[in-house]
C-alpha cells in the first residue's frame, strides 16, 4: 500500500496527464504554465514529481512574470533547480522575450496602439526602472526600427527631446511612437507623464515628423494617452 503522502511520477500518471503526451494530441495551449515548465525541467526530485516542483517554483516565484524577474543566482539557490535547470528556464523565458522584439519590421504594421502594446508589453512590463522607447515608422506605419532613448525618471526636466528624435530625424521616419513604462505596474498616466507627452508632439509637429502615440507600459496592460486625449 502507498503511503498518504506518496507523489507519483511522471511515468507513473496516466498517459494523459503526462505534460508532453498532453502537448502532442492537445497542443501547446491547452497545458498550464506548470505543465510548460515541467517540459522545460524534464524531471523532478526526490518525493516530488516534475509538475509538483514547476507549481512549487511558480508559486515561490510569483507565476511566470516573477520567474522572469529572477537572477540566476537565485534559481540556482531554489531547492531542486540547480545550475541545468535555471539555465533551461531562463533560455526559454529569454526566447520568449526575443520572439516578441524580433524583426518588427518584417511582420507589423502598426494599425491600432494594442499593435505596439502587444510587441513590447512583455520585455517592458518586467523592466524594474522607467525606460523610454521609440518606434520609427514609415509613411504606411510600418516599423522599421525600435530604439531606446531614455532610462530612469521620466520628466520635463530631464527629457530631451532631441534624443527622442534623433534617431527618427536621421531615419527619416515619417512618424513614431513614443513608449515607456511604469515599473509599479500601474500604467495610470501621471501630470508629468502628460506634460512630457506635449512637450513631445509639439516638437514633432515642428519637425514635421507625426507622433501617433504615447504608450505607457505596465503589468499585463497598457494606456493610450492618444486614445485618452492626454496630451494630444
Amino acid at each position: 500500500m502507498l503511503a498518504a503522502d506518496y507523489t507519483p511520477t511522471i511515468h507513473e500518471l496516466p498517459q494523459d496527464m503526462r505534460p508532453r503526451e498532453r502537448m502532442a494530441y492537445a497542443g501547446a495551449g491547452a497545458l498550464s504554465s506548470a505543465e510548460l515548465l515541467a517540459i522545460i525541467l524534464r524531471v523532478g526530485g526526490r518525493g516530488e514529481n516534475v509538475i509538483r516542483m514547476a507549481e512549487r517554483v511558480l508559486t515561490q516565484f510569483g507565476g511566470l512574470t516573477g520567474l522572469a524577474q529572477t537572477g540566476f543566482d537565485q534559481l540556482c539557490q531554489t531547492h531542486g533547480v540547480g545550475q541545468a535547470k535555471a539555465a533551461q528556464i531562463l533560455a526559454a523565458l529569454e526566447l520568449g522575450k526575443r520572439i516578441m522584439a524580433a524583426a518588427p519590421e518584417e511582420r507589423l504594421q502598426v494599425r491600432a496602439p494594442v499593435d505596439v502594446a502587444n510587441l513590447l508589453m512583455l520585455e517592458m512590463g518586467l523592466l524594474e526602472q522607467e525606460q523610454m522607447r521609440t518606434v520609427l515608422l514609415d509613411t504606411k506605419n510600418r516599423i522599421t526600427r525600435i530604439t531606446t532613448v531614455y532610462s530612469g525618471s521620466l520628466n520635463t526636466a530631464v527629457v530631451r527631446v532631441g534624443e527622442v528624435f534623433r534617431e527618427a530625424v536621421r531615419a527619416n521616419s515619417a512618424g513614431v511612437v513614443v513608449v515607456h513604462n511604469h515599473p509599479s505596474g500601474d500604467p495610470t498616466p501621471s501630470p508629468e507623464d502628460v506634460r512630457v507627452t506635449q512637450m513631445i508632439v509639439e516638437a514633432g509637429a515642428l519637425l514635421d515628423i507625426d507622433v501617433l502615440d504615447h504608450l505607457i507600459i505596465g503589468r499585463n496592460r497598457f494606456v493610450s494617452l492618444k486614445e485618452r486625449g492626454l496630451g494630444f
